[in-house]
């Protein structure tokens, strides 16, 4: 705390960060990605910032359907059937991609992004137990999982969160 009463908190990637912040950002580790979205996912392995294994896919989801009318739930079956096709496709890849380098202990951490709703659904295969105990708190927001926003993770995932909170003065301080 600053003698104006201005607070920095500093919340580094991969906690615990014990006492020294700047050697605990340098330490280069293997860090699993899971990137999912209705339609799109993306898994990953780095070493550091060197993508060394991954696999991005797609399904089709259509939209919601505004309209009501007879069609209406026929058309949200048809949606929901192709969500969870896409979300048990992404579940697949997570599997061949994190399964094996989170069981043996070959990763430090796995760090999701995209909609929680479809991460919570795709981690909630027994298969990826321990890719989910891995899992950072963080979840990054991204557009569309493909390979090149996969491999731009890093810089967001290996990123130290700032926070800077300025204490108002109250009447009669300057």
């Amino acid at each position: 705390m600053a003698g104006d009463g201005t607070v920095v908190d500093c919340e580094p990637p991969f906690p615990p960060a014990g006492d020294d912040l700047l050697a605990h950002v340098a330490v280069e580790r293997v860090v699993g990605v899971l990137l999912v979205r209705l339609g799109g996912h993306a898994a990953g392995v780095f070493r550091g910032t060197e993508l060394v294994a991954s696999k991005v896919g797609s399904r089709l989801v259509h939209g919601r359907h505004r309209a009501g009318g007879s069609s209406s739930g026929r058309f949200a079956r048809r949606r929901a059937n192709q969500a969870r096709d896409a979300l048990a496709a992404a579940a697949e890849v997570a599997v061949t991609v994190l399964r094996e380098p989170a069981e043996s202990g070959a990763l430090d951490a796995v760090v999701l992004g995209g909609d929680r709703a479809a991460l919570t659904t795709v981690l909630e295969d027994r298969r990826l137990a321990a890719v989910a105990a891995l899992a950072q708190p963080r979840v990054l927001d991204v557009p569309d999982p493909r390979l090149a926003v996969l491999r731009a993770t890093p810089d967001r995932f290996r990123a130290t969160v700032v926070t800077v909170t300025s204490r108002e003065p109250e009447c009669g301080q300057p």
